[in-house]
């Protein structure tokens, strides 16, 4: 079975066992023969792949009536893999979403990493700091860094914390963040999980 979830920037593959990435300006995915069940964010892909029968959408055998209309598609199948959870996507964007028993309670977005960084950079250079994660969140700061850094991951920490169910980090920022939330769950195959359980109950292979 070969699975793609398809971003902005690359087509990410799951082949059994095996992960990779194509850049999604040079792969032409044309090149492959074999079926493949894929979601995308990608508006420009999307549209590419519209001619090609064997790439399947797995979009269109979701429940969209469980979520809200402009919901990222990598969201919902992320959730559909989960039971009771709160996830935590740390990628380009934090997406943070609350599931009770199988249904979608909610969630919100939250600027990424470097996102957050280049926002206090161009507030003034003095703040040009990478954050760091290993900051204990229970001591006020007393250094620039610090400072820039608990007030970004204290704020999302404290949020995620609220809502007292077990957390699951994935994204690729997945393992800093693990730093903070050190009782999460890492399934960096998360979204593939929500794919195959969507192929499974729609019956496609």
């Amino acid at each position: 079975m070969l699975l793609c979830d398809i971003g902005n920037t690359s087509y990410h593959f799951l082949e059994d066992d095996k992960e990779y990435k194509k850049n999604v300006i040079s792969f032409n995915p044309k090149e492959i023969t074999q079926v493949v069940y894929f979601i995308c964010v990608n508006a420009s892909v999307r549209k590419k792949l519209e001619s090609l029968d064997n790439w399947i959408d797995l979009s269109a055998y979701i429940k969209t009536e469980k979520y809200y209309e402009t919901m990222g598609v990598d969201r919902i199948f992320a959730i559909e893999a989960v039971k009771s959870c709160i996830i935590v996507d740390a990628g380009s964007a934090i997406t943070v979403d609350v599931v009770k028993e199988g249904v979608f309670e909610g969630g919100f977005i939250y600027p990424g990493k470097r996102a957050m960084e280049q926002t206090y950079e161009k507030i003034s250079p003095a703040l040009a700091y990478s954050f760091n994660f290993d900051l204990d969140l229970d001591i006020m700061p007393k250094n620039s860094q610090d400072a820039i850094s608990y007030g970004f991951l204290k704020t999302l920490y404290s949020e995620v914390s609220s809502h007292n169910l077990p957390v699951v980090l994935t994204g690729g920022d997945a393992q800093e963040f693990k730093k903070i939330f050190k009782n999460a769950q890492l399934d960096e195959q998360l979204i593939f999980k929500g794919m195959k359980k969507i192929i499974k109950e729609a019956k496609l292979c």
